[in-house]
C-alpha cells in the first residue's frame, strides 16, 4: 500500500493538489499555483517546526544565608488554621494571618528561610490603605448601603510577599498568517482580491526581574493585578526593612515558579513580535518558538497592605501595592438594588422596543 501525504497551501493551510494543465500544484480554496519544489520545501520546514520546543534554561537559584545576628533580630510564626508562615521583627508583638485571618500566631525561632535579594520598601502607610478603600467603594452603585456607611476594617496589615526574580535573555521565532484586501467595481461586478502573506519575525529581547509570587496562599489575581511594582525603588535586603510589617515566607520555590516565569516571557516576547506586524487586514500567528538562555532566579519582598473586613458573617479581602496604592478586592452584591436595576433596564428596552414598533407602523 502506497501513503500519499497531504501537502498544505502555504498561504490559507489548505490541501494543494497537482493541476496537470497547469503542471503546478494548486489550491482550490485560494487559487494559488506552487511549484512541486516549493511545496516539498516548505512542508519540510513546517514538519521540522512542529518537533522545535521552546526551551528555557535557568541557572541555580542565588541563595544568600543569613548572617547569625539578622536572625537574632527576626521572629518567625505559623498559623495554626491554613498554615501560612510569617515573618517579622523582634518588636512585632501579635502577627494577623493576612491569609485567613486567624490572630493566633504560634511563635518560633526563624529556620530553614532563605535571606532575599532585594527589597522594595513601603511608600505608603496604613492611612493611605484606608483612604484607597474607601475611595474603590465609590460609586458602586450595587455595593450595600451598609457596607459603605458601617464598612470597619476589623484587620489591616503591612505584608512584605515573597517573589521570585527572573532575569533572562529571550530569543524567537514568530510566523503569523496575515492578509490585504482590495475592493473595487465596474458597471457589472464588485470584485474583491484577498493577498495572502506569510510573515517571519525573529529577534531577541532581555528581561529583568519577572516577578512570581513565591506564596501559593497569596491570591495570584490579587498578586498580578496590583502590578506592576517599579524597580526605581528596590534596594538590597537588609532586615531593618521588617520592622513594624512583617513578610510571608515563600511556601512555592523558585523551581515550581520557573513554569509561570517562561509563560510571562513567552507571551511578552509575542506580543512584541505581533506589535511590529502592521498594515494588513487580519493577522493570525501561525506558531512561535521562544529560546531563553542565561537565565538567573533572585529573590525579594515586595510591599502589600492586606485589609480585612467582614458584612453578613462573610469576610472580605482587599490587597494594595504598598509602593503604588493600586487596589484590588471583591466587593458584595446588594441583591435587592440589582433586581431594581435588572427591571429598571428591562423597563427602558421595553419603551424603546415599543416606539421603534409604533414608528415602524406610522410609516408604512
Amino acid at each position: 500500500m502506497v501513503t500519499i501525504d497531504e501537502y498544505k497551501c502555504p498561504n490559507c493551510a489548505g490541501a494543494v493538489k497537482f493541476d496537470s494543465s497547469a503542471q503546478k500544484m494548486k489550491c482550490p480554496y485560494c487559487d494559488a499555483e506552487f511549484e512541486t519544489s516549493v511545496i516539498v520545501e516548505y512542508q519540510k520546514n513546517a514538519v521540522a517546526e512542529t518537533q522545535a520546543a521552546d526551551s528555557f534554561k535557568w541557572t541555580d537559584d542565588a541563595v544568600i544565608a543569613w548572617k547569625e545576628d539578622e536572625l537574632d533580630g527576626l521572629s518567625t510564626g505559623s498559623c495554626p488554621s491554613c498554615g501560612a508562615e510569617l515573618v517579622g521583627d523582634q518588636n512585632t508583638v501579635a502577627m494577623v494571618c493576612p491569609c485567613c485571618g486567624n490572630a493566633q500566631i504560634v511563635s518560633k525561632r526563624l529556620v530553614g528561610m532563605m535571606k532575599p535579594n532585594y527589597v522594595i520598601p513601603f511608600k505608603l502607610d496604613k492611612k493611605a490603605a484606608v483612604a484607597a478603600l474607601q475611595d474603590f467603594c465609590k460609586d458602586k452603585r450595587l455595593l450595600p448601603d451598609f457596607f459603605v456607611e458601617h464598612n470597619h476594617i476589623n484587620r489591616i496589615q503591612g505584608l512584605y510577599v515573597p517573589f521570585w526574580l527572573f532575569d533572562a535573555k529571550a530569543s524567537g521565532n514568530m510566523r503569523f498568517k496575515a492578509t490585504k484586501v482590495k475592493y473595487w467595481m465596474d458597471s457589472t461586478y464588485n470584485y474583491i482580491k484577498t493577498d495572502h502573506y506569510s510573515i517571519i519575525r525573529d529577534g531577541a529581547l532581555n528581561f529583568e526581574k519577572v516577578p512570581v509570587d513565591g506564596s501559593e496562599k497569596m491570591d495570584d489575581d490579587y498578586m498580578d493585578s496590583i502590578e506592576p511594582f517599579h524597580y526605581t525603588d528596590i534596594k538590597e535586603f537588609h532586615s531593618t526593612f521588617l520592622a513594624g510589617y512583617t513578610a510571608e515566607k515563600y511556601d512555592v520555590d523558585a523551581s515550581k515558579s520557573r513554569d509561570r516565569a517562561a509563560r510571562r516571557i513567552k507571551s511578552s516576547l509575542e506580543r512584541a513580535f505581533a506589535k511590529s506586524v502592521t498594515g494588513y487586514a487580519t493577522v493570525i500567528p501561525e506558531r512561535s518558538i521562544v529560546s531563553v538562555h542565561d537565565g538567573k532566579v533572585s529573590y525579594a519582598f515586595f510591599p502589600v497592605w492586606v485589609l480585612n473586613t467582614k458584612y453578613n458573617d462573610a469576610n472580605y479581602t482587599f490587597m494594595m501595592n504598598g509602593q503604588t496604592g493600586r487596589l484590588v478586592g471583591r466587593l458584595p452584591v446588594d441583591s435587592g438594588k440589582a433586581w431594581k436595576y435588572r427591571l429598571l433596564i428591562a423597563g427602558i428596552l421595553g419603551l424603546v422596543s415599543t416606539g421603534v414598533i409604533l414608528l415602524t407602523q406610522m410609516l408604512r
